[in-house]
């Protein structure tokens, strides 16, 4: 499964399911979302195994993103996960910072593990780099492609026009000759990175798959503070679409890191718990809920707006949700951003000099629909 298809269809609601293993991780980023270390949390696994295994043909998720912290900490449940979800038809995606690839290796565990996996994406910027030399980080993603994985990288720099996001993506091109796709990013200030990135760069998106160790989401897309500018205008969320499971076992509508950390959940956003709902019921709530409609097609100024709903914002964006029409609106939205293709996605969503590289290696469609061949992206 290409990147681009993961990519495309983000917007799609329940169309993906993203799901923490662990805010364990041996790396310590300065710039991790989720301030990720040693001695975080697993989440409970064997609720995990039960709600994955929920799925059926008829009814299950297109994708299931694993992420954490490190969910390679745990190549067992990983494989135990993509095992069950593939036999629904559930395609899985896993993203890791590569604490595994000193000296260039992959160790069997990590191994047999990704076998069973669709997609591998791994992190790389120059906060990862100081604790896994890239050099590594290349031979280890060799070893992966020869094995017959899908691969991409997840790539972060301190701003959009860092020198280094440049540098990095054409040593990516040149070192596996534009067959492999790359997602851009850069950081927002959350988690450990919200003592230090500049507020300049807030804006009112989250990411595209949960949260990571790199200061975006768990699919690498921004995972903004929701601070508004002073001009912000209500824009659409089609980060609303795709549930996470959280740390704790708690189901959310979003991948904002606050969403994903902070207790209580604002009972917008909370649509379950793996120990007590089905995939069925976590699927109905996301598409249905009058104020996630919403979210998706008219949606708030900020992230921060959106989580602090209340009163009469609140009983309006109900309101908007439940109208007659709201569900074809939601629907309609949702395909024609799937239609337009991964690239234009994430000139939204990530570093948009970079959008068109998640096209490399084929599989994903440009802005008119059309797909693509692998050496036409260009950034």
């Amino acid at each position: 499964m290409r990147l681009a298809e993961i990519i495309e269809r983000r917007p799609v609601p329940a169309a993906g399911l993203l799901a923490t293993l662990t805010r364990r991780c041996p790396l310590s980023c300065a710039h991790c979302s989720t301030s990720s270390g040693p001695r975080g949390e697993d989440t409970p696994a064997a609720a995990l195994r039960r709600f994955v295994g929920g799925f059926t043909p008829a009814d299950r998720p297109d994708v299931l993103m694993l992420t954490g912290g490190e969910p390679l900490l745990l190549p067992a449940l990983v494989a135990d996960l993509a095992e069950r979800a593939t036999a629904a038809g559930t395609r899985t995606a896993v993203l890791s910072g590569m604490f595994f690839a000193s000296g260039g290796r992959v160790p069997d565990r990590v191994l047999r593990a990704l076998r069973h996996v669709a997609h591998f994406s791994a992190s790389l910027d120059v906060f990862h780099e100081r604790e896994i030399p890239r050099a590594d980080v290349f031979r280890a993603v060799h070893i992966l492609e020869d094995s017959g994985i899908d691969v991409s990288f997840h790539l972060t720099g301190n701003s959009v026009d860092d020198p280094y996001l440049a540098e990095i993506t054409a040593a990516v091109r040149a070192e596996f000759a534009d067959r492999v796709a790359m997602l851009v990013n850069h950081v927002r200030p959350v988690g450990r990175a919200a003592a230090w990135a500049g507020a300049g760069t807030v804006s009112n998106v989250g990411g595209l798959n949960g949260g990571t160790r790199d200061g975006t989401s768990a699919d690498g897309v921004p995972a903004a503070d929701g601070t508004p500018a002073a001009d912000a205008a209500p824009s659409p969320c089609a980060m609303a679409a795709w549930p996470v499971v959280a740390f704790d076992g708690t189901v959310v509508a979003c991948c904002n890191q606050r969403v994903v950390d902070t207790r209580p959940v604002p009972e917008h956003l909370r649509l379950g718990h793996v120990a007590e709902d089905g995939w069925p019921d976590v699927r109905r709530r996301c598409q249905d809920s009058p104020v996630l409609r919403a979210l998706r097609t008219s949606g708030t100024t900020s992230c921060a707006d959106c989580r602090g709903l209340a009163g009469d914002d609140l009983a309006a964006a109900v309101r908007t949700g439940s109208r007659p029409a709201a569900g074809a609106v939601d629907a309609l939205g949702a395909r024609l951003q799937r239609e337009a293709g991964a690239a234009v996605l994430l000139r939204r969503y990530g570093s948009a000099p970079y959008a068109p590289l998640v096209l490399l290696g084929g599989g994903g469609r440009d802005g008119d629909g059309a797909v693509r061949a692998p050496r036409e992206a260009t950034a």
